[in-house]
């Protein structure tokens, strides 16, 4: 078996469309027999996916990942274990003891800084893990904040006061927007801080290519749905894809995949709670 992480100077690297090399890993009867880094000449995102099949690669352990590339993986036959972080060589033999756990597409942040699985958003914008990722002294620490989220308009989007807890994540590991996760990298226990973030450091720009158009006689059940309406359409695996319907006719319904904080200006009093070392 195969396996490939996502590399940087020892680390398991923590943006798979960024990945710049991966080291492969040569295993029999659950050991390392060998192994070697490979770099990926520029290739991103759905493009690595390719690029990890013509190496003949069984499974991928990295950090952050969106849906995209997670659907492109499940098409060539690769596993994903994500959300990983920490040693290289350590994660490999996590995963060959069986102890490594995959938090399956991770990079679909709703940009009010849940982390990932908190809504299982999939198949959106990629917009994880900017250059501070993994940096800084919370860096790799499990971090506890409260924090509250607005548009530039001043409308509140998402509070973790409201909810009455705290949110837990653990800081440069993949599991949070870009500039969220650099914010609190360098924070203090007890300090509060205002970021204003610009898409680039959230959700980055709409894509048009995840904007479809579908004829309703190939989609049972769509001339039930209305313009504006969210749905969850199911992808070949039968994982859920979260779409919104944008137009509609009497022929055609046009679906949009990208988040729904996609392209926006993000605001957010962050106040971090606590810090512990995992």
């Amino acid at each position: 078996m195969r396996i490939a992480v996502t590399y940087e100077n020892g680390e398991v690297f923590q943006h798979f469309g960024h990945s710049e090399q991966f080291k492969v890993y040569e295993t029999e009867n659950g050991e390392v027999i060998s192994s070697k880094v490979i770099g990926t000449d520029g290739a991103g995102h759905s493009a690595l996916a390719s690029f990890l099949g013509e190496q003949g690669i069984d499974v991928l352990i990295c950090g952050g990942i969106g849906g995209g590339a997670q659907m492109a993986l499940s098409e060539g036959g690769i596993e994903l274990c994500a959300g990983a972080s920490g040693n290289a060589d350590e994660a490999v033999e996590a995963y060959l003891r069986g102890e490594l756990i995959n938090t399956g597409a991770n990079c679909d942040h709703h940009g009010e800084g849940h982390s990932c699985a908190d809504h299982g958003h999939e198949g959106g914008q990629c917009g994880c893990h900017p250059e501070t990722a993994g940096k800084g002294k919370n860096s790799g620490k499990k971090c506890s904040v409260h924090y509250r989220g607005t548009f530039n308009d001043g409308t509140q989007f998402d509070s973790s006061y409201d909810r009455g807890e705290p949110l837990e994540f653990v800081c440069g590991a993949g599991m949070m927007i870009p500039g969220f996760d650099a914010a609190v990298a360098e924070m203090e226990i007890g300090e509060t801080v205002n970021v204003h973030l610009m898409p680039s450091e959230a959700y980055g720009e709409p894509d048009p290519r995840a904007i479809f158009t579908v004829d309703l006689d190939q989609m049972p059940g769509a001339e039930n749905f209305s313009a504006g309406e969210k749905a969850y359409l199911q992808n070949m695996y039968g994982q859920p894809v979260p779409v919104t319907v944008t137009a509609k006719d009497e022929k055609t319904i046009t679906f949009d995949a990208n988040h729904e904080m996609a392209g926006k200006e993000l605001n957010f009093m962050i106040e971090l709670v606590s810090v512990q070392e995992q």
